[in-house]
């Protein structure tokens, strides 16, 4: 896989919302797959690499592969962000 790069600071925001409220999410990654999952938390590895973690068993993603998450739950307090191609600087 490529060097990790940073998500963007401001859009790191949309994804800890996610998981602090629980939102099941539809996940766009950068290889074009998708799939709904309910993030958990984020985690941090010892290489620096930042993943999103989530319920029912599905994989962890690192942030950098992600394209785009969109909130399925009725009432969420952001729509679709896109993610993909927005890092920060190192």
């Amino acid at each position: 896989m490529d060097r990790y790069q940073p998500l963007n600071c401001d859009l790191y925001d949309y994804v800890e919302i996610a998981c602090m409220h629980g939102y099941r999410l539809k996940v766009e990654l950068v290889d074009g797959q998708t799939f709904e999952g309910k993030p958990l938390t984020t985690r941090t590895a010892p290489s620096k690499e930042e993943f999103l973690q989530f319920a029912d068993g599905i994989e962890d993603v690192r942030l950098d592969q992600l394209a785009a998450i969109t909130p399925l739950d009725e009432g969420a307090s952001f729509g679709r962000v896109e993610l993909g191609n927005s890092f920060c600087a190192t």
